[in-house]
């Protein structure tokens, strides 16, 4: 769990630079390869989940020694340039494809240059695991040099005590590094089909993480292994792939395709499942939302911690984000109100805190110098700040790219790094050839709430409006301005906020970005944005990190629910547990899973809500693991338009800049429906806020006029799409209800 996406991006895009010659450099992408393959992308004519998946291609299983499928099965072209992380990951380098110099040089045992990798291909192999009496250490099973019996901690599988040792599988599939983790007698070491204590059933691990693309991605054995150790050491097998870890892409098309093989690896070893559970944090959570609305057959239940309904929908307050930053630090420097966190929270929505201490803020006064503006220190932090600082500049930017040095400085040149660039095959390309993007805030009335409860001032709302502005088209932004001193990890940056590449004022008004509607008619068809359509049993399960100012925000939750509630008229097949930071319940969460999952397999119509165990239900918990309230109703709050409910009260939900604008809590509109200004007067959008004298300066402001939000997101299109669990719910009883029902959740 992150403190603030910074880390995560330095981490990803290594802007945490060493002194010295960085080993990288050896292995750089330093050409990239032709994208001249056949394979093409799966077409769509309404919604992705009407298409059906092509029969599979590829023999699964991969012998062991060779390799699996390089090209994908449905999911379009190779990605180039596409950086190999096989020796990240503890498995050698990777196999050579090529003497044309594509990709990362491969080496002999003399350090000799023998070919280059552009596919990053690794041979499927088998190594065993055990964990260190005592501890939860995952070490290395050395079938040379086993280590003593003593040494071997033990677990229970069918009331006999057996030794913890793991077989790991690893090799490619689409290029992704695949993982099949198993607990397995010491007597089969050696034998891979050996599965006699797999309880049938299989989890698929998913990973979070922030990403622009092009890599290969990688997890060590003993950290894959640790992160389920408490299911494997009962009998579950593991599947993964850093194809399903956000860190390295937010292709949802393709982690899918790499998902399903994975199990087809699998299954073509071991047989059917009883079910398979996905489990994951963050983009982890979300993977598992839109691969189980995009198709069937690859889980049969969620379990989505930390998540967001989708990232793409997430990016709409994001890019928000740093506009405001500079509004608020150098446009309107000197309007004092800025200076109180709690005011700023007015128009962002999220989390503000003042005296919350935020490790950079030595940048902010010397960026306002830089841009004529008088330095300040800042006092205080918000999530806007606190976690989603520079995010502008990472998913946005095409200028940027990896500071580290994955690509050689003339293959970064050659690449537009952004998140929709990853996945250019789905939002299609502009003229200029950069990747379509979603983005946009034309008609947007930043701090309209704030206005309405008289936080802000008529004028404040104008000036805001007025000189916050946009991002420049992608063909004009320019790099980021930054260094890093001798001996500093952080670099100093000098263009903050992303400030040389925010519109300028014209005419005294700062223009707006247009959405683009091709952009988002291909996201919402190839399944890129969460429409709520998830009919499988989902337990969504998160910390509380509000007062930590963390980008993992509860409200989070309640987008995903409000969409499932748009599109199903129902959310009884998901269940939200939220937590205190101390305890985390998902032991308890896997049983109630295993036991509705369990029970739907079993069921005639397969109905995920008439199937839900009795006591799984909404609940707020303490840092003990004791239930505080539970029940349908103690999640309401401003969200839903109700009262707040009993675990609202114990931990808030807060909003974000587009709610504060207005919009609405389920924030999926990317375009919104326009209205003239004085329409907008005479229609209520403003209250009871007298705006009649102010009408010339809005329609300056907003000459195409302002975001009427009931309208919805005029570029969706139509997907075809008749809500199955709809239509169950309109023709049964009432599902059961547990309102009142008490229960412990054990530590």
């Amino acid at each position: 769990m992150n403190r603030s996406i910074l880390l995560l991006l330095l981490v990803s895009s290594g802007f945490l630079v060493a002194c010295g010659q960085d080993p990288l450099v050896k292995r750089q992408v330093i050409s990239i390869a032709p994208m001249d393959q056949k394979n093409q992308i799966l077409q769509i004519d309404k919604h992705i989940s009407l298409t059906a998946r092509p029969e599979e291609t590829f023999a699964f299983p991969i012998p062991l020694g060779k390799v699996g499928p390089a090209d994908s099965l449905y999911s379009g072209k190779r990605q180039y340039p596409f950086y190999c992380m096989t020796l990240d990951a503890g498995i050698g380098q990777p196999l050579v494809d090529n003497q044309q110099g594509y990709g990362v040089a491969v080496y002999d045992k003399n350090d000799k240059v023998i070919g280059y990798s552009k596919d990053c291909m690794t041979i499927s192999r088998i190594d065993y695991f055990y964990t260190l009496a005592g501890t939860d250490k995952i070490l290395p099973y050395d079938l040379k040099m086993p280590p003593a019996r003593e040494k071997i901690a033990t677990t229970h599988i069918e009331g006999k005590p057996v030794p913890e040792i793991f077989r790991l599988e690893r090799g490619s599939i689409n290029r992704y590094i695949y993982f099949i983790a198993m607990l397995v007698p010491e007597t089969s070491l050696g034998d891979r089909d050996a599965k006699q204590y797999w309880n049938n059933k299989l989890i698929y691990q998913f990973k979070g993480g922030a990403s622009i693309g092009f890599r290969q991605g990688q997890m060590g054995a003993s950290r894959f292994i640790n992160r389920r150790h408490t299911l494997l050491r009962q009998g579950y097998a593991v599947i993964g792939s850093s194809g399903n870890n956000t860190s390295y892409s937010y292709n949802m098309l393709l982690a899918e395709d790499t998902a399903r093989r994975v199990k087809s690896q699998f299954i073509s070893l071991y047989g059917e499942p009883l079910y398979t559970l996905g489990i994951g944090g963050s983009g982890g959570g979300l993977a598992q939302y839109l691969i189980a609305q995009n198709s069937t057959g690859v889980l049969d239940g969620l379990m989505p911690i930390y998540s967001y309904p989708d990232m793409v929908s997430q990016s709409i307050f994001i890019l928000d984000c740093d506009l405001l930053q500079h509004y608020f630090n150098i446009t309107d420097n000197g309007n004092s109100k800025w200076k109180d966190w709690e005011q700023r929270e007015n128009i962002e929505g999220m989390n503000g805190i003042n005296g919350f201490e935020h490790p950079y803020t030595f940048l902010v006064p010397l960026n306002q110098m830089f841009a004529g503006a008088w330095p300040s220190m800042p006092n205080g932090s918000s999530e806007c700040v606190y976690s989603w600082f520079i995010a502008s500049t990472f998913f946005y930017n095409p200028k940027q790219g990896f500071v580290k040095p994955y690509f050689s400085d003339e293959v970064k040149e050659q690449v537009n790094w952004t998140y929709w660039q990853d996945l250019a095959q789905i939002y299609g390309t502009d003229d200029n050839g950069f990747a379509r993007t979603t983005w946009g805030n034309e008609g947007v009335q930043y701090g309209l709430k704030a206005m309405q409860q008289g936080d802000i001032s008529i004028d404040e709302f104008i000036h805001l409006n007025q000189y916050i502005g946009s991002w420049v088209p992608q063909d004009k932004m320019r790099k980021e301005t930054a260094f890093t001193p001798l001996g500093m990890k952080f670099p100093i940056w000098l263009s903050l906020w992303g400030r040389n590449n925010i519109t300028e004022p014209k005419s005294h008004v700062a223009k707006r970005k247009p959405s683009d509607p091709k952009a988002i008619d291909n996201g919402y068809r190839y399944g890129q944005v969460f429409i709520g359509k998830a009919e499988v049993p989902i337990l969504e399960i998160r910390h509380y990190l509000e007062e930590d100012l963390n980008m993992h925000h509860t409200l989070a939750s309640f987008e995903a629910r409000l969409r499932m509630l748009e599109y199903q008229g129902h959310n009884d097949n998901q269940v939200i547990w939220i937590s205190h930071k101390d305890h985390t319940p998902i032991d308890k969460g896997i049983a109630f899973l295993d036991q509705w999952l369990l029970a739907r397999r079993n069921s005639e119509d397969k109905d995920p809500v008439m199937t839900k165990p009795l006591a799984l239900v909404d609940s707020c918990i303490d840092e003990q693991g004791n239930v505080q309230f539970e029940g349908d109703n103690v999640w309401d709050g401003e969200w839903n338009n109700k009262p707040a409910g009993k675990c609202s009260k114990i931990f808030p939900t807060y909003s974000n800049i587009r709610v504060q604008a207005g919009g609405p809590w389920a924030g999926s509109i990317f375009k919104c429906g326009r209205v003239s200004i004085s329409d907008a007067i005479e229609g209520g959008i403003y209250g009871d806020v007298p705006m009649q004298g102010y009408q010339q300066k809005l329609e300056n402001i907003f000459p195409s006029g302002v975001c009427d939000y009931t309208q919805g997101d005029i570029a969706k299109p139509d997907l075809g799409l008749t809500p199955s669990l709809q239509a169950k719910k309109n023709n049964r009883s009432s599902p059961p209800s547990a309102v009142g029902v008490r229960r412990s959740l054990e530590k």
